[in-house]
């Protein structure tokens, strides 16, 4: 693999697959040999529009060819745990979208079983493998701002989402939290790692998914952050970072900043600001470097986005949905027939 591209096979073909399919058009040593779909018509009008070899009307096809290094998961995160569990077992590596799976459960049997066959395994968390974010988090780990006192980060769509839409669908793990609150969790921890405890509150919506949530996440060094998501107000996407000694803020998009601004105590304010040969601020590309990278390197996960950091913001999720009575339909099910069968 070092000594040529590196083969990707797409499994979906919605809205995020076509953007990660368009970045990955631009890398000089990526190559798209295949794309799957639930039938095929939509996969072959995937595969004319960027040029891909084959297209498969369903996912076992992908999971089998053998010709594909590597997968991208882009399914709704209600089926990433059929869709990935299904490469993994077919010998593929995958990245995954985020969130990762519905809970914590479905999480660690993903990663059980990418660590099982010694296939590689990472979530989509493009946040984590931002230029910017990394430069962010080099500094507060030199304690630029000193020791953190307070994370904040907000992520909310103005919608409104009529009641088919899948982000308030129960089936397809809806709501404000799974889509975009997986942000400002995963932020908090990329700085703090795994709280100690988890307060939240929530509106939740008439199919029983959460509108807005807001959470207060705590840590044994006396460290709170403070996010919120919501499918009912846009914000301004906003986060920050303040310390004993100073502070960070990202003005807009957190989550793919093109600037901050860090604030130490006695000095001017230090403007960072995205390279411009980095990419425009929305480029998948450096998550499918870090893949492609890792591939290369022998290795089955990424330490920019490692699993055990993925266990730990699904944790967070699960306690955040538990604190406000969010449960999807296959969560019911799945407890009910251990019932049964017991």
């Amino acid at each position: 693999m070092a000594e040529r591209n590196v083969r990707w096979g797409i499994l979906a073909t919605g809205g995020i697959a076509a953007a990660f399919a368009a970045d990955l058009v631009d890398l000089p040593d990526a190559e798209i040999v295949a794309v799957a779909s639930r039938s095929h018509d939509p996969a072959k009008a995937f595969a004319e529009r960027f040029g891909i070899p084959r297209a498969y009307g369903d996912w076992e096809s992908l999971a089998g060819d053998e010709d594909i290094d590597v997968v991208y998961v882009a399914t709704p995160h209600s089926a990433h745990r059929a869709a990935a569990g299904l490469c993994l077992e077919a010998g593929r590596n995958v990245l995954c979208e985020k969130a990762f799976t519905l809970n914590a459960r479905e999480a660690g049997e993903l990663v059980a079983l990418a660590k099982e066959r010694g296939s590689f395994l990472m979530e989509a968390m493009w946040m984590y493998c931002n230029p910017l974010v990394r430069r962010l988090k080099a500094l507060v780990d030199d304690g630029a701002v000193g020791e953190v006192r307070t994370v904040q980060a907000d992520f909310g769509l103005a919608g409104p989402f009529p009641p088919a839409h899948r982000l308030r669908d129960p089936a397809q793990g809806g709501g404000a939290l799974l889509d975009l609150g997986v942000y400002p969790v995963s932020f908090a921890q990329l700085l703090l790692g795994e709280p100690a405890d988890v307060m939240a509150r929530a509106v939740l919506s008439e199919e029983g998914v959460d509108l807005q949530t807001g959470a207060l996440l705590s840590w044994e060094s006396g460290a709170l952050a403070s996010v919120h998501c919501s499918v009912v107000g846009g914000t301004g996407i906003t986060a920050s970072v303040t310390g004993s000694r100073g502070r960070i803020d990202v003005p807009d998009g957190f989550f793919h900043p093109d600037r901050f601004v860090l604030h130490r105590d006695g000095r001017d304010p230090e403007e960072f600001t995205l390279d411009p040969a980095d990419g425009p601020r929305s480029s998948l590309r450096h998550e499918a470097k870090e893949v492609m990278r890792a591939l290369r390197a022998g290795e089955t996960e990424s330490p920019l986005v490692p699993l055990d950091g993925t266990l730990a913001v699904m944790r967070t999720l699960d306690a955040i949905r538990e604190r406000i009575g969010v449960r999807y339909p296959r969560e019911t099910a799945a407890e009910e027939s251990v019932t049964v069968q017991s």
